[in-house]
């Protein structure tokens, strides 16, 4: 019976290993970007890329201060943008993972979740399920004179965004807004990412992204782009193929026999 135990133990450690070891640690890549505003960073899991986010962010978050007369309220805006020297945090999962950033000593965190999912046709797809954000309005660099200050959480509700196929990055140049309710008396925060790139699962190669699935918006912004070139080639086909025509109508007359015009001339034929 005991060498059975000690036997289990054993059996145990091993399966218990690679949980063990499955350490997860955040890396901020933001000095690789050439764009001053966009953010780099990365969850690693056993030394290997498991998530991978790129983007700029910016922050309109409305906030409370008091007014000259002492008595009412009046709402200011803080505008603020995602700054690149922030602190990572995140999970890996097979189905479900999260990063976590943070700034100014916990004064400000971004907490973005992901989630895998089967779509009807069995298609698999990851997506953004929801987006909280933290924020602490006693912070000055970003508000001022702020009435009551204090700590505040804003979340989305039923979120589904940047749906993408699974084994994809998810490409979008356009700026793409969700807005989140703050915990201050229901405020809405406009959260807002641009030059996006983002894998959360499925990382092939360590640090780079997968074959990217770019945004309708995108896709949209290309197509108008190159419809005048479209347009101009079917118009100069158009144009070849009527000369085209032209010039054989030409040859084929030119080859036969003309009819004299003069009525009087068919008496000597």
């Amino acid at each position: 019976k005991f060498m059975f135990l000690h036997l289990l133990q054993q059996v145990w450690s091993v399966l218990a290993l690679p949980a063990a070891l499955a350490e997860q640690e955040g890396e901020n890549l933001s000095g690789l970007s050439d764009n001053p505003d966009k953010a780099i960073f990365a969850v690693r899991e056993n030394g290997t890329t498991c998530l991978m986010v790129e983007f700029a962010a910016r922050f309109l978050v409305p906030y409370d201060v008091l007014a000259l007369n002492g008595i009412d309220l009046i709402t200011e805006q803080a505008s603020f943008t995602l700054p690149r020297g922030a602190e990572i945090e995140g999970k890996c999962g097979s189905t479900d993972s999260e990063i976590h950033i943070s700034w100014k000593n916990n004064a400000y965190i971004l907490r973005i979740y992901f989630s895998k999912e089967f779509r009807e046709k069995g298609i698999e797809v990851w997506k953004i399920n929801k987006i909280q954000f933290v924020y602490d309005t006693s912070e000055t660099s970003h508000f001022i004179n702020a009435y009551n200050p204090g700590k505040h959480t804003a979340s989305t509700h039923k979120l589904s965004a940047l749906v993408t196929p699974a084994g994809h990055s998810y490409l979008c140049t356009a700026q793409q807004t969700v807005t989140l309710i703050s915990s201050d008396h229901q405020k809405g925060i406009t959260f807002s990412m641009y030059d996006i790139q983002i894998q959360p699962f499925d990382i092939a190669s360590d640090f780079i992204f997968s074959a990217p699935y770019k945004c309708i918006t995108d896709q949209r912004e290309h197509l108008e782009e190159i419809l005048p070139l479209i347009l101009g080639l079917i118009l100069g086909l158009i144009i070849i193929i009527t000369l085209t025509i032209y010039h054989f109508h030409l040859k084929l007359t030119a080859n036969q026999p003309q009819l004299p015009r003069d009525r009087s001339m068919y008496k000597n034929m």
